[in-house]
């Protein structure tokens, strides 16, 4: 029964995230290895909780003020030992420097354009038991068991268990409904139908 719950639900977890995810970092020539993570041709919503923006912020200053610096004088330090063309440590240290060009300009060009969201504010304005942005909700399964899920920002949605992106088809499906409300979401295994039970914006259940 709890095998075939999992192979259930799988599909589920599969399009929390609305996008691919890439290569974590790896351990290489003494530095970390930076992603091969590209941008999709149609960036995803611009909307991100203070958290998220807080981490791209975090990640950009890593990059570019401590990374960045380090694969340069590496780079300068295999380019004196002469030779280039057969020093491993220099065409790789080269290739690292594009990489991590390549995605601060991403992060840099995505922060500028993104709209910091904190659930918490305006609540007084908001109805309580509708899903916007920054929501946590308790979905019933079809057989009935609970599971809190959190809709965010597509850059943000691998933060902690329970996120999903706002624009895959469950965070789609989720904004803008209520309490009790039921919700269809369209998987590769089918169509399954969720009923909200408890919508919340203070604090992780």
């Amino acid at each position: 029964m709890e095998a075939a719950r999992r192979d259930r639900d799988e599909p589920l977890k599969a399009f929390r995230r609305g996008g691919t995810r890439f290569t974590p970092p790896s351990i290489r020539f003494g530095y970390r290895s930076v992603s091969r993570y590209r941008p999709p041709a149609r960036p995803g919503s611009k909307y991100i909780t203070p958290e998220g923006a807080a981490r791209l912020r975090a990640e950009l200053d890593a990059l570019w003020l401590g990374e960045r610096p380090r694969v340069t004088a590496a780079v300068a330090e295999a380019a004196a030992q002469g030779d280039r063309s057969e020093n491993a440590e220099y065409t790789y240290g080269k290739k690292r420097l594009a990489e991590i060009d390549r995605r601060v300009r991403f992060l840099r060009k995505r922060l500028d354009g993104m709209t910091v969201v904190d659930p918490l504010a305006g609540a007084a304005r908001r109805d309580p038991t509708r899903v916007f942005f920054g929501a946590w909700v308790e979905l019933e399964t079809e057989s009935g068991a609970p599971e809190w899920f959190r809709v965010v920002g597509p850059d943000e949605f691998d933060m902690a268990p329970g996120y999903v992106s706002m624009d895959a088809p469950l965070g789609r499906a989720l904004l803008g409904k209520r309490q009790d409300d039921e919700v269809v979401v369209a998987l590769p295994g089918g169509e399954r139908t969720f009923t909200i039970v408890t919508v919340r914006y203070d604090r992780r259940p």
